[in-house]
């Protein structure tokens, strides 16, 4: 199966701060991407799940 471009936007926290993010992450589907952001951020940052917000993932055209 081909993997599609979701955008995905929400926030985690930093700090005390809730930071906002959007990432293009390619994914066969959405609940997919919703994973792959949160091991992204997840490792980058060194978050756990609970700390990581996901508001919106949306299919993104290929250009």
């Amino acid at each position: 199966m081909t993997d599609q471009k979701f955008e995905v936007k929400g926030t985690f926290l930093m700090g005390e701060d809730w930071m906002p993010y959007t990432k293009v992450i390619a994914a066969p589907n959405e609940n997919q991407a919703r994973e792959r952001t949160f091991a992204v951020i997840g490792s980058k940052h060194n978050l756990k799940r609970r700390y990581i917000k996901v508001d919106a993932v949306k299919a993104v055209s290929a250009e």
